[in-house]
């Protein structure tokens, strides 16, 4: 599990094919990687990838082809920014909301504008994936937790204040830019109850 709260900016060095799926070489970046471990979990612009190698600057991990077909990963050049962040401990304060690191869909950048010292950041998101979007409710967009201002049959509006764009890829992503969305987990378990409940009351 991990909080949305982006805990360093690295790069993509590399994205080397491997029969189908992917291995992705990435620079840790401004990530804090002391007592890093083999198999630990990595949240990569959302995507939550399990550590199969690494030294002090860098760390491998596989993206299979669920994950390549399912988020923007594997359309990034090397070079591309990547926000960064380890999974939580159970001693971690929760300043974000609950990210899963499973993405649910991709989205797209529609419109960037300044609002005092902050920015109103636009996004179009798959028609399946509004109904979980909720107005002041959670949206994790390439990994960063978001508060939603305004939703439609369209997509959404969030704003970023000045520390989240100088901390974040966000920095360098431009309009246009795909983004990976995970939508709030209560909205999907809530979904799930209330399937299950109508399914129950239908007579036999």
């Amino acid at each position: 599990m991990f909080t949305g709260l982006i805990e360093g900016v690295g790069r993509l060095v590399s994205t080397e094919a491997r029969g189908g799926d992917a291995r992705l070489r990435i620079a840790v970046g401004t990530l804090a990687f002391d007592g890093v471990a083999m198999g630990e979990s990595i949240a990569v612009n959302g995507v939550c990838l399990t550590v199969v190698a690494f030294d002090a600057a860098h760390f491998e991990a596989d993206a299979s082809t669920e994950t390549l077909s399912l988020t923007t990963l594997g359309a990034l050049a090397p070079g591309h920014a990547l926000n960064l962040e380890r999974a939580m401990r159970p001693t971690d304060r929760l300043g974000g909301h609950m990210v899963s690191g499973h993405v649910d869909g991709v989205g797209r950048v529609v419109s960037v504008h300044d609002d005092a010292r902050a920015q109103r950041w636009r996004f179009d998101a798959p028609a399946a994936l509004l109904k979980y979007i909720a107005h002041k409710g959670s949206i994790c967009v390439d990994g960063v937790s978001l508060t939603v201002n305004a939703v439609n049959a369209a997509g959404f509006e969030v704003a970023l204040v000045p520390h989240t764009v100088a901390h974040t890829a966000f920095s360098v992503t431009a309009v246009g830019d795909a983004v990976n969305l995970e939508v709030d987990l209560v909205a999907r378990y809530v979904e799930r109850l209330l399937a299950g409940r109508d399914a129950a009351e239908v007579p036999a």
